[in-house]
């Protein structure tokens, strides 16, 4: 394969990875944090995670994101907590509008797909998250 073909499949597979729309259809599931890059450099690890993330968005592009702590033998616990969220898609970016009784912010995903997710807030602090699979005892 030549180097021009090469050139131009690998900038077809980085084009489609960056749409939004598509972005969008790997977002629902549980998403357990991996790494936190902050803005100030310092980056954070996470080896071990009692909480995951639901992220539920239905077809109207309405939502939640609730906290869950995995049980041993594959239920949850949680609370009645949840952030409400709204999903839009704004200058090819897919943007998400967040609110509870006391706040409000906007997150941009940067990555979405069946294994990874990644975030950054309004700080610039990015957020890595991989795929929640349940521990197989």
């Amino acid at each position: 394969m030549s180097r021009i073909t090469t050139l131009i499949i690998a900038l077809f597979l980085v084009s489609c990875s960056d749409n939004p729309e598509k972005m969008l259809t790997h977002l629902n599931g549980y998403w357990e944090i991996s790494k936190a890059e902050m803005n100030d450099g310092i980056e954070k690890d996470y080896n071990f995670n009692a909480s995951i993330d639901y992220i539920m968005v239905n077809d109207s592009l309405k939502g939640f994101r609730k906290k869950l702590s995995p049980n041993f033998d594959g239920s949850f616990t949680t609370s009645q907590d949840a952030e409400a969220i709204e999903v839009k898609i704004e200058n090819d970016s897919l943007n998400l509008y967040y609110s509870t009784p006391y706040a409000k912010w906007k997150e941009t995903v940067l990555e979405a797909n069946e294994t990874h997710l990644k975030i950054v807030n309004f700080k610039k602090d990015v957020y890595l998250y991989k795929r929640y699979v349940p521990l197989d005892l």
